[in-house]
């Protein structure tokens, strides 16, 4: 009942945030405690979540020797360095039969399709927001919680979602994926590159 009368019985003593649900306010609590309590046995790196453990054991299971020509990125699969690559040659196969824009996956197509659908399955018991995804909601809960249980394994700065974390990987390893066609000019961030596009283009956004 507490999500429908609004009430928020579980409170942060650390920085004032206000929970409904008991299990929220524990995940959040690990960000103020910095509770690790799952170790990789094989590294001894701990994780406050199983499922950031898991996916860091993909790292020492995983051989990869699939590498990218443009950028040394390295891939366990080919399928996934064929989808890299689109990254470079700018190729956007999947195209919307509704609006025609184009994805570089068919999964990211599925994705947007539910623009024109409609459909959010998925919705947050915290806030009654509703999203098309369950990953977009489980990132979204976040938001509530606090947690950042992505960590930079060089400098230690956390993030709620992983895809940051990749992006700010490129500033230790120098990976700059987004070429430019016109100039050759690199980027670490797809907005950057387009941003600079539109120098070639004229284009204002």
């Amino acid at each position: 009942m507490r999500i429908h009368t609004g009430e928020k019985p579980y409170t942060c003593l650390q920085c004032g945030l206000s929970f409904t649900l008991k299990e929220t306010f524990r995940m959040h609590m690990k960000v103020h405690t910095r509770e690790k309590p799952f170790t990789c046995k094989l590294c001894g790196k701990s994780f406050n979540r199983k499922l950031s453990l898991r996916n860091h054991l993909k790292i020492h299971s995983e051989e990869k020797p699939y590498t990218c020509s443009q950028c040394g990125k390295r891939f366990t699969h080919k399928q996934h360095l064929d989808v890299h690559m689109r990254i470079h040659t700018g190729e956007s196969p999947f195209t919307c039969q509704q609006c025609g824009k184009s994805f570089t996956q068919k999964g990211t197509l599925n994705r947007h399709m539910g623009i024109h659908t409609g459909k959010k399955p998925f919705s947050c018991q915290l806030c009654r927001k509703s999203f098309t995804r369950k990953i977009v909601l489980e990132r979204h809960v976040r938001i509530h919680t606090g947690e950042k249980p992505y960590t930079c394994g060089q400098c230690g700065k956390s993030f709620c979602q992983h895809g940051n974390l990749i992006v700010h990987m490129r500033i230790h390893n120098g990976e700059n994926p987004f070429i430019c066609r016109q100039c050759g000019r690199s980027f670490n961030h797809k907005g950057s590159h387009n941003r600079h596009m539109r120098t070639h283009t004229g284009e204002r956004p």
